[in-house]
Order: structure tokens, then sequence, then C-alpha cells
């Protein structure tokens, strides 16, 4: 993770659609349009334990004023645009119902369960996870790819969660413009020094390297201030995270498990290959890994009766859509291997890199290979266009794993690419008469359904669709599924404003606001149509003004990956 991005507090920007900025605040230091490296917003900044533990009543934090909570939520929600725009978003509809369940349960768990958190998966398969303005918490898919259970993985996303719920980008905003004036403080000493070394015309080493060694000293504050703000925090968010974890119903040992393999692939580094950035962003210390592991230990220890308890299942602060399904003892939910080995396939170059991958994996285990890795090979076999050995490895699993929504799914899909698309829509419709509020189930339907293109495919669509659009509206897959529902269907303008809202939600805002224009000048629109059409152009401007004022360029805004 890059060095911390500094917002000065400034006045709100106008807003977008969907709460997304239209441009920086006035007097902010952060660009809104940047790399990936400074989304990230530095999460290792400090601050003091609160209050709550030591048994003291909250008095609050003066953090809060530096942003207000609705900026806050704007920032959030931009950073998620940019990182659409740069395609660097994995948007998958199992792989967000995985990760968003276990981030809600942990958020439910959390000290501050009525927090708005936004969770999301990215496609890099470096070893990272961070936190930002809003409750917006990112991971990479080579964290999950790298953990050894859920427990793992939810160690790492309730820390994440504890730098939001203790408020430490905020706190870092608001230590930044504190450290001003120390700082400024020591860039004076130097130039007071270069300017004294100046007047007497001495040009002696020593007088240059007294100057440098003032300079020098005022980077070190710097770097100082941050290290020690980096290692409270870090601290903190251990503590805090743990607790929510064990209260979630994970096992405690989930987070310091994962700290110790971070620590051995950084003693192994002597190799010279690029180290995790996780462990850039958050230094692992042998003092860490023991805190957290004893920390563990007590919460275990403690009787059932004792500390603070929660039924996720049935929690009311869950979204309704929702379902954790049977959690094991250790608060396993049973979908990881399938989702580890889903984002294995999703995160890979391309679909045959993810083949050749599997079957290197295959020759080296051979019988020793699980069922999440065969279902990981006929996902790689359907995607690179072998669906008849894809369907036959997924009828072998559903022999041992009867009902499992994910094998089901594929198997469908299977059908679909083998051309029997009669076997493939009776397939989706007994799983929407199973699962009917799934996301997961109307938007794979409509997919295949979108990939028949016929009208009477395109209406059944719809009709699929239907359901979500209500809860749907920034939703990228779902609308673009809807727009080639509404195309094959011939509901061209609803097909044209959907294309145009998929454009935008991935981060073409340009391409939307011309699809949108050329939309405007057809000659049958209604007056509602039209209507709703400007409107949207009108939110959209905006943003393409200020990616032209960034000097972002049209073609650089990078298309739809699927």
């Amino acid at each position: 993770m890059a060095g911390p991005v500094v917002l000065t507090a400034g006045s709100p920007p106008p807003r977008g659609p969907a709460g997304i900025l239209s441009r920086p605040a006035r007097g902010a230091t952060v660009r809104i349009l940047f790399p990936l490296a400074a989304l990230s917003l530095a999460l290792g900044l400090a601050c003091s334990a609160r209050a709550q533990d030591t048994g003291l009543p909250d008095i609050g934090s003066s953090a809060g004023e530096v942003i207000d909570p609705q900026l806050e939520a704007d920032y959030g929600a931009y950073t998620l645009y940019e990182l659409r725009r740069l395609g660097l978003v994995l948007d998958d509809p199992l792989i967000d119902s995985w990760l968003q369940a276990m981030g809600y349960r942990l958020a439910a768990a959390s000290d501050t369960p009525r927090q708005s958190f936004t969770f999301f998966m990215m496609r890099d398969r470096q070893i990272n996870a961070f936190a930002t303005l809003g409750g917006y918490v990112g991971m990479n898919a080579g964290l999950v790819l790298t953990a050894r259970n859920e427990a793992e993985v939810a160690g790492v996303m309730s820390h994440e969660i504890a730098h939001v719920s203790q408020r430490h980008v905020l706190r870092a905003v608001e230590r930044a413009q504190k450290d001003q004036i120390p700082i400024l403080l020591a860039m004076i000493g130097a130039i007071a020094a270069s300017q004294a070394a100046s007047s007497s015309n001495s040009r002696d080493s020593s007088s240059d390297n007294a100057t440098a060694a003032v300079v020098t000293g005022a980077m070190a504050l710097m770097a100082q201030r941050q290290i020690d703000y980096t290692r409270s925090n870090e601290s903190e968010a251990d503590r805090v995270g743990i607790q929510t974890l064990a209260r979630a119903g994970y096992a405690p040992d989930g987070m310091a498990d994962f700290f110790e393999r971070m620590q051995r692939a950084n003693r192994g580094n002597s190799g010279g290959y690029q180290l995790p950035e996780y462990l850039r962003s958050h230094p692992v210390t042998t003092t860490r890994i023991s805190e957290t592991r004893q920390l563990a230990q007590r919460l275990k220890a403690q009787p059932p009766t004792q500390g603070p308890s929660l039924r996720p299942s049935m929690n009311p602060l869950l979204p309704g859509d929702f379902s954790l399904g049977a959690a094991s003892a250790g608060g396993e939910t049973g979908l990881f291997g399938w989702a580890q080995e889903r984002l294995r396939v999703l995160s890979a170059d391309d679909t045959a890199a993810a083949l050749r991958e599997y079957r290197a994996s295959a020759r080296a285990l051979g019988d020793r290979a699980g069922d999440p890795q065969r279902y990981g090979l006929a996902l790689a076999q359907m995607r690179a266009g072998y669906p008849a050995e894809a369907e036959a490895g997924l009828e072998a699993l559903l022999a041992r794993h009867p009902g499992q929504l994910w094998l089901e799914l594929a198997r469908a899909e299977a059908a679909a690419v083998a051309g029997r698309n009669e076997v493939a829509r009776e397939r989706f419709d007994a799983l929407l008469l199973r699962h009917p509020d799934s996301r997961a189930v109307r938007l794979a339907y409509a997919q295949t359904l979108g990939e028949m293109s016929t009208a009477v495919a395109g209406r059944r669509a719809q009709e699929v669709l239907r359901p979500l659009l209500g809860s749907s509206g920034d939703d990228p897959l779902f609308q673009r599924s809807f727009a080639r529902a509404s195309e094959l269907a011939g509901d061209l303008v609803r097909a044209g404003e959907a294309y145009a809202e998929a454009a935008y939600l991935n981060g073409r805002a340009v391409d939307a606001l011309n699809q949108l224009d050329r939309l405007k000048q057809r000659d049958d629109l209604d007056y509602y149509q039209r209507a709703r059409i400007e409107a949207r152009m009108a939110a959209i401007t905006p943003v393409v003004l200020e990616m032209e004022r960034q000097g972002i360029r049209a073609h650089e805004q990078r298309p739809d990956r699927q």
C-alpha cells in the first residue's frame, strides 16, 4: 500500500448519480482519479485505544469533524468507481454473495454494527486487503487463494472492519493536519540552515552535510510519525478485529494463523521475489503474532456464557437476501473451498491460462485433489470450450454434494455452452423455483438466455431480472444483463439506457454519455423517456468534465471485462 493520501477539509463536491462524486472537494490535496496504490488511503496512521476498552464512556472523536459523513461516503463510492474504471474489480454474483455474507456477518458483530459497509473483490493475485473512507473494504483474490480456510480470510476482513470502526482513516486525516506544524518547523529549519550557509559563502562539505542532515531529519520526522501511527493502528485493529472475529462465531485463531503464514513469506524473501503487498501495508512481527495468538487463546478459553454472543443466521442487521448457511463449529460456512477455486479461475489471465494451471495441478495432485479443485477444473474446462468434460465432472461432484448451488449453476451453464438450450432452461427454472431470492441464479439465467439470442429468450430474461430492478441500480452486471434482455425483446430504448448505465458503472463515463446522446436523437421517444435520458445525461456530464480536466481521454477508459 502506498503512503497516506491526505484529505484536507473543503467544501463538499456536487454529487453525481448514486452519490458518486462529480469533482473533488475544493482544497483537497487528494486527486480523485489516481492509481490503485493511492486509492488504498493508507491505513497505517494512528489512534489511541478506545475508551470503552478501559471501561470508560465513549466521548467521541474530533475525527468526524474533518469530513462530514456524506462526503466520506462519496469518497468511498468514487474509490470503487475508479477501481472499476481501471478494470481492477472482479464482479461475480457467487463470489459477491460469499464475500458480502461474510463481511456483513462480521460487521454485525463489530463495535459499530450500524456503520454502512461495502465489500468487493479485486481480481489481482497479489496478497492484499484494504479499507477506505465510507466503509468500503476491498480484498484481493490473491489473499483468498493464499488462505487455508475461511476463518483466515475472515480474520483479515475483521481487521479491515476494525480500521473503519475505529475511524483510523478519518483520524489519519486529522493527524496529518496536526502534523503540518512540526513538520513545517523542521522544514523551516532546513531552509534557515541553507540560507545561513549561503550568506557566509561557505560551500565546504561540512556546511552541505549540515544542511543535508537537517533536511534528512525533517523527512525522518515525517516517516517516524507515520510508522508510530501505523503500529498503533495495526495493534488496535488486531485487538478489536479478533474480538469481532470471535463474536461472529469464527475460530479466533484465524487472524494469527494468517499472520504467521505472512511472516514465513517475509523470512523467505531472500530469493528476490516480490514481497506480498499485504506485508508492505500491514507489517507482521513476532510480537504482533504473539499478541493475537494470546488474545485468541483467552477468547477460546472463555465459557460460552461470557462475553457477547451472536447468532449471525438470525441477526436482523444482516441484509435479507444474504443466507449464511449452516456454519460449522469453527464458524465455517462450507463455501470457502468452492469460492477459492472459482476465484482461481476468474482471476487467471485468460481461460487458457486457467486450464493450464488446473491441468498442471491435476498432474501434481493426482487422486489427492479435493472436490473444490475438481469444481475449479470443470469451470476452467467450460470456459475454455470443453462443456462435455465439465458437465461430466460436475455430475460426479453433485452425486457427492447433492443440492450444492454453485455446482448446480455450473451444470446448467455447461448445458447452455454445449448448445443444449432446453436442458439448460429446465435446470435454471428448477433452480429459480428453489432459490427465488438468489441474485446469482437470476443473473446467471439471464446471461444464458441472452446468449440464446432470440426474442423469446429476451422476454424471459426480462421476467427473470424484473424482481432485481428496485435494488440493482448500481449493479453493472445487472445493467448489462438487463440491457441484453431488453435488446432481444425489442425494447431498444430501455436497452440503450441500461447499456449506458453499465458503461458508467464500469468507469466509462464518456462512453455512457455518448450512448445517451445518440439515444436522445431518436424521434420515437415519448416525453418520459426523453426526460429520463436528459436527466441522466445532466448527472453524468460533471463526471465527464472532471475526467477531461484530469486529462483522461475516452480511449483510456477500459472496456468491460467478463
